[in-house]
């Protein structure tokens, strides 16, 4: 059973301490929080984790994120 967290979710939401490699690479980020959504289409990484691997989007890459609430 995962671990829910309630300090940073109301109400409080599963989630996941995971490390994170770039592919290629022995970059390594360890202990990387993310919310666990069985029902998500893609996965969101961290803008912080994901720089501090050193991994650049692709030149024109451009995704929207929208809430179920707008």
């Amino acid at each position: 059973m995962p671990n829910y967290d309630a300090a940073h979710y109301t109400p409080p939401a599963p989630v996941a301490e995971v490390s994170l490699r770039e592919s290629g690479s022995d970059a390594l980020i360890r202990n990387v929080l993310l919310l666990i959504d069985t029902g998500a289409d893609m996965t969101l990484l961290p803008r912080s984790a994901v720089e501090r691997l050193g991994v650049k989007p692709g030149a024109g890459d451009e995704y929207e994120l929208v809430g179920f609430d707008g």
